[in-house]
């Protein structure tokens, strides 16, 4: 039992270093060489616990999102209004992305060849988000603020597809799939904006 628990506190030692480094210098400028030196490890043992950098990369970010979806599920039940648990899941999606920017390199070199395993975890936090605006909006239902909602979920999609969808006016930057720093307060008001309009619809 014990060598088990050693073996994870060890794992989390590596993915806390690693996002450590991805943070700072990128994806493409991080080796495993300095990964293992920034634990004094060899890196034999490095690789038995993760066969490659992408493999370690994919680890950091499943973590990094689990601990962003948590922010919004302890959240789920604790708000005021309608309003208030929208203007939250925006500032945390936009915080996420700010504070994690410099990660996320990996996203702006191989936004055309994005790895399967990549879009598997993209795909979960979509959920996931769908999954706390809905309950969210139930709530308010249940309370009598807003009437039931034919196709919840299908509404809900939308929503996200359309927060996500959300560009600058810079045609340049339309074509690329992740934003640039500069833009991303511009983004944001944006999604803010959206996210009002959108409950005035629901609750007219």
């Amino acid at each position: 039992m014990s060598a088990v628990s050693d073996q994870d506190i060890k794992r989390e030692k590596i993915l806390e270093a690693s996002y450590q480094r991805f943070l700072h210098y990128g994806y493409s400028k991080t080796t495993m060489n300095e990964i293992a030196g920034d634990l004094s490890l060899s890196k034999a043992l490095l690789y038995y616990y993760f066969p490659d950098k992408s493999q370690l990369y994919i680890a950091v970010m499943r973590k990094l999102t689990c601990d962003y979806l948590r922010s919004l599920e302890d959240k789920t039940d604790q708000f005021e209004d309608l309003k208030e648990a929208f203007v939250f899941h925006i500032n945390e999606h936009h915080n996420f992305i700010a504070r994690n920017y410099n990660f996320f390199d990996f996203f702006r070199l191989n936004e055309q060849n994005l790895p399967d395993t990549i879009w598997e975890i993209i795909t979960e936090v979509k959920q996931a988000e769908m999954n706390f605006l809905a309950n969210v909006i139930k709530i308010e239902i249940s309370k009598g603020k807003l009437k039931p909602i034919d196709n919840l979920y299908k509404v809900v999609d939308v929503l996200l597809d359309a927060l996500h969808g959300v560009r600058v006016g810079s045609a340049s930057h339309k074509k690329l799939m992740f934003p640039q720093k500069e833009h991303l307060d511009e983004i944001h008001a944006k999604r803010l904006l959206l996210a009002d309009i959108f409950i005035k619809g629901l609750m007219y």
